[in-house]
């Protein structure tokens, strides 16, 4: 029936000469890439504690995603069915493992938790749920996922939300708490690397080609369960030294995020190549997350302190509220 599904889109897809399908690459790429900006920007500028919840929601999830994914090690559905042609290049991009979505994982803490903090704002909150039921979609239409591999990643991605959710509820409660639940964090990270690292994957060829290189899923989860380890270490670092708070929607305010998002695009985009070329394919992943995760958390927040005249915010900030005006 999966397969059934996913050729029944692929028909609609060459009826319509791919019409839709540069559309819906632009919403899977959008939804693992720049929509980080957004919660970037709540915490910059607008409440700490609340962007604070998605970023820890998002890394919560693809630490999931990798950990799941390189267990279940589900082949892709062209491999399980020859008549599956993926739009583009997507054999080449999208040459992993299968179950569950990565995209839908990433997507589902980032919108959701945009639609979390936006409260009573009806229209806001159709519109960022509608934004993962699109990301989930775009999935199945490329041809790249069952319609398995995205219903499990909405779940465990809306699993993570959940996860934050009730973390933070706790921290609120009990903030003395949240330094043994951060290194908590740091030390799952590490066991997550071990995991991945050393088990044993599955070696299948098909004319002389390994279906999935083992290596290659690997170093791409170092990189997303080295973002955790960095969060957690970030969260730390800011609340215990920095302690800035959100410089407000205001027009400096306003120019100083926009400044920051500068740099962290290129970080976004092009400083894997460079960390990989320093640190090699495993470490340079890792590496590449912790100068992100860094930068958002305490470098950026640093300087935006600074150029407030020094501004301290509460070092435990406050609970997320998701129902407010």
């Amino acid at each position: 029936m999966d397969i059934e599904y996913l050729l029944f889109l692929q028909d609609f897809r060459h009826s319509i000469n791919d019409a839709l399908t540069p559309f819906l690459e632009q919403v899977s790429l959008f939804g693992v890439t720049y929509i980080l900006l957004l919660p970037v920007f709540v915490y910059w500028c607008l409440d700490k504690r609340k962007g604070l919840f998605i970023l820890a929601a998002w890394k919560i999830s693809v630490t999931l995603n990798a950990l799941v994914k390189l267990t279940a090690c589900v082949y892709r559905p062209w491999v399980r069915d020859a008549r599956i042609i993926p739009a583009g290049d997507a054999i080449s991009t999208a040459g992993g493992y299968s179950f569950p979505s990565g995209h839908t994982m990433m997507a589902t803490p980032l919108y959701g938790g945009m639609a979390m903090i936006a409260g009573r704002r009806k229209g806001l909150r159709a519109l960022w749920i509608a934004a993962i039921l699109v990301t989930g979609f775009s999935r199945n239409y490329l041809g790249v996922h069952t319609p398995q591999d995205v219903l499990v990643g909405l779940a465990l991605g809306g699993l993570s939300l959940w996860a934050a959710a009730k973390l933070f509820g706790y921290f609120e409660a009990h903030p003395e708490k949240e330094n043994r639940a951060l290194l908590a964090g740091f030390i799952i990270g590490i066991l997550t690397l071990l995991y991945i690292s050393y088990k044993p994957y599955p070696l299948d060829y098909v004319d002389g080609r390994l279906l999935v290189d083992p290596d290659r899923m690997t170093r791409e989860a170092w990189g997303d369960v080295g973002g955790l380890m960095a969060l957690a270490a970030a969260w730390y670092v800011e609340k215990r030294w920095v302690r800035f708070s959100p410089v407000g929607l205001n027009p400096k305010g306003v120019v100083l995020c926009v400044l920051g998002m500068i740099p962290l695009c290129w970080m976004i985009g092009a400083l894997t190549g460079v960390t990989v070329g320093w640190f090699g394919p495993h470490w340079g992943r890792l590496v590449q997350q912790a100068i992100l995760i860094f930068y958002v958390i305490v470098l950026w927040p640093l300087a935006m302190k600074l150029c407030a005249g020094g501004k301290e915010g509460q070092p435990d900030g406050g609970d997320v509220q998701t129902n407010e005006e």
